[in-house]
């Protein structure tokens, strides 16, 4: 069945009684479901593992000399993920204060924390200052308030961070490296940033650029890598100086749905990068520098599976509906890019899928359709329905909509379960609140 290729690698189709289930890393979802409640996120960490061995691999095998991974917390952080990015010993891309103190209860090393953020706020400087081992620049406002600090105490390493100008194909919301985009400093801007750091003995380091998130093709970074590399002439030539360190960020895509297989692997996306950025500096005599690459989605995503509970049925004039238990406020996906997404029933993945179906979750906006037009069997009822491909993205960007408070978080390791995060209560839902004084 092609759309159980989407699901974690440990996933299996498991014979019980009458039924089949689904199953992952050991473990039926059916039971989770009724164990953990619904919705429920599941984490496989399997898929997390190979998909960074995938990297690895790949960065091994076409750029061998000096290469690292930085995991994107934006795709999805909490302190299990984090633990697991110290384990393996990758580094931690945290946004602002409030994702560094992830990382420090996590304890990971400083040296392995990067801090990115396109306006960082005095909080957020202050604790990338103490918490980590390079804060990439993204403004030259910004590159002033560090040289300030460091009166008072020494900094990390900095990166700047280039806006090439060219983008990839993907969503327009999700492009960063357009002219247009407001992340990032122009190649002019970048050079007034390289002699205020010499003029000032800042500890520049590296270069950095990302130019979207969720691409297919790897076509489009070269001429980012180009523009890189020719500003790096022009910064030796200018001011005698080469960074240790180049990042193309990350940002490469996975197949959603069954018409995005077969999917282009990590490896060719990595032998891209590394095979135009060594035959780049043979062409322009520059040293190959420390290639750093910050996956997220690509890493986290495929071991992500959100599990709902059929509410109600709802025949409508062209459509059938699935009423599920949760959607916008754990996933704005849809609702923010058209995402689109494929499911499976939990019993009986197998049965013929022979209607045309929309899943809408329970809140009050119409945009609240996590999949529209999908074929599936016909469901019914207190059923359970899994969503693949829920790891990145969703969680990370969740709200309380309609009161909703966040789903429970599993984490599967070892024919384990862990839960990782709580399901919140009404209670969550007051602690920040505060009543008016009585009159």
């Amino acid at each position: 069945m092609k759309r159980l290729a989407l699901f974690p690698i440990s996933t299996k189709i498991e014979p019980r009684a009458d039924h089949h289930y689904l199953n992952i890393g050991g473990h039926a979802l059916d039971q989770l479901a009724e164990d953990y409640g619904t919705p429920l996120y599941i984490y496989d960490r399997a898929t997390l593992d190979a998909s960074l061995a995938a990297y690895q691999d790949a960065l091994a095998k076409h750029y061998p000399d000096s290469a690292g991974i930085t995991y994107a917390g934006k795709a999805y952080l909490c302190l299990a993920v984090a633990q697991w990015v110290d384990q393996q010993n990758i580094w931690l891309d945290c946004t602002g204060e409030g994702e560094l103190s992830i990382a420090a209860a996590a304890e990971l090393e400083r040296e392995n924390v990067l801090v990115h953020g396109v306006n960082k706020s005095a909080g957020d400087l202050s604790s990338a200052i103490s918490g980590a081992g390079t804060i990439v620049v993204d403004n030259l406002a910004e590159l002033e308030r560090l040289q300030a600090r460091q009166i008072n105490s020494p900094l990390p390493n900095l990166w700047l961070r280039l806006r090439p100008g060219e983008p990839v194909d993907t969503h327009q919301h999700i492009q960063t490296g357009q002219e247009s985009s407001k992340f990032g400093l122009n190649p002019a801007e970048i050079l007034q940033a390289v002699a205020y750091c010499q003029q000032h003995n800042l500890p520049l380091t590296g270069l950095h650029f990302h130019q979207g998130s969720h691409f297919h093709e790897p076509g489009p970074l070269a001429a980012a890598l180009d523009t890189a590399l020719d500003l790096i002439l022009s910064m030796r030539k200018e001011y005698g100086w080469v960074p240790d360190v180049l990042s193309p960020g990350g940002g490469w895509g996975v197949p959603y749905t069954e018409d995005d297989l077969p999917h282009q692997p990590i490896e060719n996306y990595v032998r891209f990068i590394a095979e135009h950025l060594v035959e780049g500096c043979k062409k322009r005599d520059l040293p190959l520098p420390h290639l750093q690459l910050e996956p997220g989605r690509s890493l986290v995503a495929q071991a992500g599976v959100a599990v709902y509970r059929i509410g109600a049925t709802k025949e409508t004039a062209d459509r059938r509906w699935l009423l599920l238990d949760g959607g916008l406020a754990d996933n704005p996906r849809p609702a923010l890019y058209d995402a689109a997404y494929s499911a499976l029933p939990v019993r009986d993945p197998e049965r013929e899928p022979t209607t045309a179906t929309w899943l809408g979750g329970p809140y009050c906006e119409s945009g609240d359709t996590l999949i529209s037009n999908l074929l599936l069997p016909k469901l019914e009822t207190d059923e359970f329905i899994a969503i693949p491909v829920s790891g990145a993205y969703q969680l990370s960007m969740g709200s309380n909509y309609n009161g909703a408070r966040k789903p429970a978080v599993i984490w599967l390791e070892n024919e384990a379960v862990h839960l990782i995060q709580r399901r919140e209560t009404s209670l969550d839902l007051l602690q920040r609140d505060n009543p008016l004084p009585q009159s």
